[in-house]
């Protein structure tokens, strides 16, 4: 029997289109409905394939726990199942007079990833590979890195407590996180860490944390990824740039080229993509098909664009060198580094 796959979702700018950068933004986001939340293109589509694929969805948001109702409402409304949805305790932080924690990534998320994969999966997903999706906004790429890193035993004890201090955790915090590292066995289960570029960052920003990280546009392309790495089927990935013509005016052109784009920059194998023009064949059969036209000039580019980067590609090597991340740690956060 195969093994079931886990994905990680974040919410704030990476599913939803969410706004925090001012007291004004955060008090409107804490008071939207549901219905008014709005999600990225495309972001809702792939999160509903990779769960019909059988991929078990697990949230962590750094959304304050007083928010959950109305965000599960919002996960209901767009047709979302979700196995696990941990949210950050900004009241406790605040009664706690843990100021630093209400904005900080690394002391919340890495504690509470390494939390859920040591303590808290289920026996049947003990040994499930991950896939991480997370954005530019926050502090989300380093810590993901640093978390596969830490659970294929490339990063040791004493690295991981350097890091943790110079980030300034919170001790109880820190022995926790040491507890449950040590818990760890050792085991390469992050396959893809896909960070969506809601701030425009520049890919190549993200190269020191190593090839697995996939700095993306849109979700059409964060759906080729997924794809090829058998985590969605050719029709889910369809639906995706379905909903980007239909809701957000994209034209075939632009779909080819996300594809294009992605492999220039060497994250597509080139792998799968007659699976993609079989699941179009069915696709225009049906009677209620939509964005036919543009669709098949995707389909139609894609042989050329998959050589091209079958040509391009070059896999990892087994000994690529692990991240400095004493050394990142220190810019680790986009706000941080702004100021």
């Amino acid at each position: 029997m195969t093994t079931r796959h886990v994905a990680r979702w974040d919410l704030d700018k990476t599913y939803l289109r969410t706004e925090f950068d001012t007291v004004k933004d955060l008090v409107k986001t804490a008071f939207e409905r549901p219905d008014e939340k709005r999600t990225n293109p495309g972001a809702s589509t792939l999160c509903r394939e990779m769960v019909n694929a059988g991929v078990s969805l697990h949230i962590l948001s750094g959304s304050p726990e007083q928010m959950r109702r109305r965000l599960e409402e919002k996960l209901r409304l767009d047709g979302i199942r979700w196995d696990s949805f941990v949210l950050k305790p900004n009241l406790q932080n605040v009664l706690r007079l843990r100021f630093r924690a209400i904005k900080d990534q690394l002391g919340y998320k890495l504690p509470a990833l390494l939390e859920a994969r040591t303590r808290r999966l289920p026996p049947e997903l003990a040994h499930a590979h991950e896939t991480l999706f997370g954005d530019d906004a926050e502090a989300d790429a380093f810590v993901y890195a640093l978390y596969a890193d830490l659970l294929a035993g490339k990063v040791g004890p004493d690295v991981l407590c350097a890091v943790c201090e110079s980030s300034k955790m919170y001790a109880d915090v820190l022995e926790e996180t040491l507890s449950n590292a040590r818990r760890i066995e050792p085991e390469p289960v992050v396959e893809r860490i896909l960070i969506h570029l809601e701030r425009q960052s520049a890919p190549e920003d993200f190269a020191p944390l190593g090839r697995r990280v996939v700095p993306f546009y849109n979700y059409l392309q964060a759906a080729f990824v997924v794809h090829e790495d058998a985590r969605v089927s050719a029709e889910g990935v369809l639906r995706v740039a379905s909903e980007m013509v239909l809701a957000h005016r994209f034209d075939g052109d632009q779909l080819a080229r996300s594809y294009v784009e992605l492999a220039r920059r060497g994250h597509l194998r080139g792998v799968r993509a007659e699976a993609l023009a079989e699941a179009f064949e069915a696709w225009a059969s049906r009677p209620q098909a939509s964005a036919i036209a543009p669709l098949r000039e995707m389909v139609t580019r894609l042989p050329a664009a998959a050589k091209a980067a079958r040509e391009r590609y070059v896999p990892p090597p087994e000994d690529e060198p692990v991240p400095d991340y004493l050394k990142l740690v220190k810019a680790h956060n986009p706000r941080r580094r702004r100021r």
